[in-house]
C-alpha cells in the first residue's frame, strides 16, 4: 500500500494515511483503507489506532466530486467511504483516532468511526460540506448527532464551521486534548493498554451499543442478551471469573 501505511506493534495495529500534503480522501485512498481495515480484523490485533500527519484528513479530494458530476456518479464516493467507516466502526476491538491538524468532512466522518478521538492542541474538526452545496455522505449527519446532540450537530452541519480541540472535548466529540508531539505516542500507549483487556467482551459490548442504539428497549435488550451469550463461555470469561475468585489479576488473551 502506498497511500495508507499499516504497521503492527505487538497486538496494536497502526493505520496511517499517507497522501501528502493534507491526506485528501480519494478512491485510491478508500481502496487502501479497506485493505488496512481488513488486516486489522485479524483476531491477533486487539486494538487499533488510525491517524494522519500533519493532518488527519482534510476531507475528500474535491476534484473527484467534479469528475463525478461530469459522469453522473453523484455521491458514489461518499457512499463508498460510508462503507469503509462502517466496517472500521464494527471492528470488534477498541479503536482510537489520533487527530493531527484538520479532520474535515470525510476525515471527521472517518474519525467518528473510531471508539475514541484524541485531538492535538491545534486540531480543527468540522463538516464543511454545506459550503459546497452538499451534505456529509459518510455518516456526518448521523454519527455527529449521536456524539454531540441534535442542536450542536445542526449548527455544525448547517454552518460548516470548524471546531477547535478544546471545544471538541467539551461537546463530546473527542475524549482528550494532547500536545501535538505527544498525541500519537499517547494513543498508541492507550491502545496497548486496551489490548491487555478483555477485548472479546469489549467487542461484544461495542456491538450491543452500536446495534441497540435507537431501537425500542425490548429489541435493544435482545441485542444485548445475544452479545452476552456470545462471550459468556469464552476462554477470557472463564479466566476473568477464575481471577476474581482467586483474587488475582486476569490474563486475557482475546479468546
Amino acid at each position: 500500500m502506498d497511500l495508507v501505511n499499516y504497521t503492527v506493534d505487538g497486538a496494536v495495529a497502526l493505520i496511517e494515511l499517507n497522501r501528502p500534503p493534507v491526506n485528501a480522501l480519494s478512491g485510491a485512498v478508500a481502496t487502501e483503507l479497506t485493505e488496512a481495515t481488513a488486516l486489522a480484523e485479524d483476531p491477533a490485533i486487539r486494538a487499533v489506532v488510525i491517524t494522519g500527519r500533519p493532518h488527519f484528513a482534510a476531507g475528500a479530494d474535491i476534484t473527484g466530486f467534479q469528475a463525478a458530476h461530469s459522469d453522473g456518479q453523484g455521491g458514489m464516493e461518499g457512499m463508498r467511504l460510508d462503507t469503509i467507516v462502517r466496517r472500521f466502526e464494527k471492528l470488534a476491538k477498541p479503536t482510537i483516532a489520533a487527530i493531527h491538524g484538520y479532520a474535515l468532512g470525510g476525515g471527521l466522518e472517518l474519525a467518528m468511526g473510531a471508539d475514541f478521538r484524541y485531538v492535538a492542541e491545534d486540531a480543527k474538526v468540522g463538516q464543511p460540506e454545506i459550503k459546497l452545496g452538499i451534505i456529509p455522505g459518510a455518516g456526518g449527519t448521523q454519527r455527529l448527532v449521536r456524539l454531540v446532540g441534535l442542536s450542536k450537530a445542526r449548527q455544525m452541519n448547517f454552518s460548516g464551521d470548524f471546531v477547535g480541540a478544546q471545544e471538541a472535548v467539551a461537546i463530546g466529540l473527542a475524549e482528550k486534548v494532547l500536545p501535538t508531539d505527544q498525541l500519537l505516542d499517547r494513543a498508541l500507549e492507550d491502545a496497548a493498554e486496551w489490548a491487555t483487556k478483555a477485548t472479546l467482551a469489549i467487542g461484544a459490548a461495542k456491538q450491543a451499543m452500536n446495534d441497540g442504539w435507537g431501537e425500542p428497549i425490548d429489541e435493544a435488550l435482545a441485542v444485548e442478551a445475544a452479545a452476552f451469550a456470545g462471550v459468556f463461555t469464552t476462554k477470557d470469561a472463564k479466566e476473568g471469573v477464575a481471577a476474581f475468585i482467586e483474587k488475582r489479576e486476569p490474563k486475557f488473551e482475546g479468546k
